[in-house]
């Protein structure tokens, strides 16, 4: 029985082994051959770029849903008492989420309410960078770009959506 084992393992490498020698040869030698195997790559290069196109929209998609409810649901405070005492709930609330993978989410969402109610956005916006998790963090600028706070649109100007300039600079503002 052992010769017999032998014998299949002999012929199925030598198969894999002839494929390999033959895969060489037509790469090495053939345009045709060569010209396949860079569509085939081209194609598997378009349809990768394509699905992470598509995660990327489905992403913003849900963070932007999860946004959405959670602000209609849950209002932001307007006096300052009550938005001190938020600041450090959700905060607090941020730090216990963003430990678990499942609830990066809400975890940018209540870091998201305490930007939004902090008075100085770029500090805060600082500090998160330094000390929250990089996927997390990624999440609350992602919200920031879909639904400015007030206080991070004052600082943007009154055209929160483009913080690019839309004139470009001339020659003399260059030298």
């Amino acid at each position: 029985m052992s010769s017999r084992a032998f014998t299949i393992t002999a012929v199925i490498a030598t198969a894999v082994v002839g494929y390999a020698v033959y895969f060489d040869y037509q790469r090495r030698n053939s345009a045709e051959f060569r010209k396949s195997l860079r569509k085939k790559a081209n194609a598997q290069k378009k349809k990768s770029e394509q699905l992470a196109e598509q995660g990327k929209q489905l992403k913003v998609d849900a963070v932007k849903k999860a946004l959405e409810e959670d602000l209609a649901s849950n209002p932001l405070p307007t006096e300052i008492e009550e938005k001190e005492s938020f600041f450090m709930q959700q905060v607090a609330l941020g730090e216990q989420l963003a430990i678990k993978e499942a609830t990066k989410i809400e975890a940018a969402l209540c870091f998201y309410k305490a930007l939004a109610v902090y008075p100085n956005p770029t500090d805060i916006l600082g500090i998160y960078q330094r000390s929250v998790p990089e996927d997390v963090y990624e999440l609350v600028v992602m919200m920031i770009s879909i639904n400015p706070p007030a206080s991070v649109a004052n600082i943007l100007g009154s055209d929160s959506a483009s913080a690019v300039p839309e004139s470009k600079p001339s020659e003399a503002d260059l030298d």
